[in-house]
């Protein structure tokens, strides 16, 4: 491998940890030596990176000894018990779980938004929810604008947010629904070919999901405006991969569809894509394996002349997970 720093990844074996190792090559992270981790059933196995076979190795504090910057796509459990003794090891931890990323102490960082928060870091930065990503990048250049003042975020999620066993569970479905078979659910909670379950992660008592949640308090700390309003639906959807998200973004100065689209076009890691004649606008089969978010259907809200409507779509592995961590790391190298 060449030369740079050692890196680990936590989860190497894992829809976001297989698609981290995509990444790191893409885009050249100056990797000298690559250690990879995953849960007990995967010790003894191989990930590939750079052509080479590497072993899955069991994640315990000791073998991370050397390791400079760690990627954690294993969960909030694994993190919160293991990311500190690997801080204290040395290394720099992304952690992509929920774990720590409403620590104050913690930065939560997309790099187009607030790079600057990463300079704040302890040893950990946090990668926001793949949605709270997807959703808040046309929401920056917005709020830059005009102030942002009620967020409506309805999301539509893919199988593979749910990982490895989301993908399985709607590939496997949509085969016995061709076969004429029976459509048996084995992770998700309802038959997700062909159907929309609007439940992502638990209910809490006031009805809303953690999912939801994360929605609001994310996107209000990234945001820096901690008394933003957000009204959140999380909806997931048959479709492999791509999340995509129907916003309606009120700002305290009007801003029209005209200039929203000037807004979204040159702000970095967006894609406009808006020819609504032509039939052109984002959708998740033409977004897939793309590092941007495309946003597209922007009009003005016709019940409130302060409000825009549009519809953004991002692959939710790659900018909502593996490549946002990259950039943090990247960041990071830079200082």
């Amino acid at each position: 491998m060449a030369a740079g720093i050692a890196v680990a990844v936590v989860g190497a074996t894992g829809a976001a940890g297989q698609t981290t190792l995509r990444i790191l090559e893409e885009r050249k992270f100056p990797v000298r030596e690559l250690r990879a981790f995953a849960s007990e059933r995967s010790v003894g196995k191989t990930v590939t990176f750079a052509g080479e076979a590497v072993p899955v190795q069991r994640l315990e504090a000791p073998a991370f000894k050397g390791v400079e910057i760690a990627f954690f796509s294993a969960g909030s459990a694994q993190s919160k018990q293991y990311a500190p003794m690997i801080v204290e090891a040395g290394a720099v931890v992304v952690d992509k779980s929920s774990a720590f990323r409403m620590d104050p102490a913690v930065p939560l960082v997309v790099p187009e938004i607030n790079a600057h928060a990463v300079r704040g870091h302890r040893g950990i930065v946090a990668c926001p929810n793949c949605t709270t990503i997807v959703t808040v990048m046309p929401l920056k250049p917005l709020h830059d604008a005009g102030r942002l003042r009620r967020v409506i975020a309805t999301s539509f999620q893919a199988a593979s947010g749910a990982g490895v066993n989301g993908i399985e569970d709607l590939r496997q479905q949509a085969l016995a629904w061709a076969r004429g078979e029976a459509m048996v659910p084995r992770h998700f909670p309802h038959q997700i070919a062909f159907n929309l379950i609007p439940h992502i992660d638990r209910f809490g008592a006031d009805g809303y999901t953690g999912e939801e949640m994360k929605l609001v308090n994310e996107t209000r700390k990234i945001l820096e405006a901690p008394d933003l309003l957000v009204s959140p639906t999380t909806v997931r959807v048959p479709v492999f991969t791509c999340h995509s998200v129907a916003v309606n973004a009120e700002t305290e100065e009007a801003i029209g569809a005209a200039r929203a689209r000037e807004l979204f076009a040159r702000f970095p890691g967006l894609r406009l894509w808006d020819d609504p004649a032509q039939n052109r606008y984002p959708m998740p089969v033409l977004v897939e394996g793309q590092d941007e978010c495309f946003v597209g259907r922007i009009r003005e809200d016709l019940s409130n002349p302060r409000a825009l409507n549009f519809w953004v779509v991002g692959d939710q592995l790659r900018k909502g997970a593996a490549t946002n961590a990259v950039q943090i790391a990247e960041l990071l190298l830079r200082g």
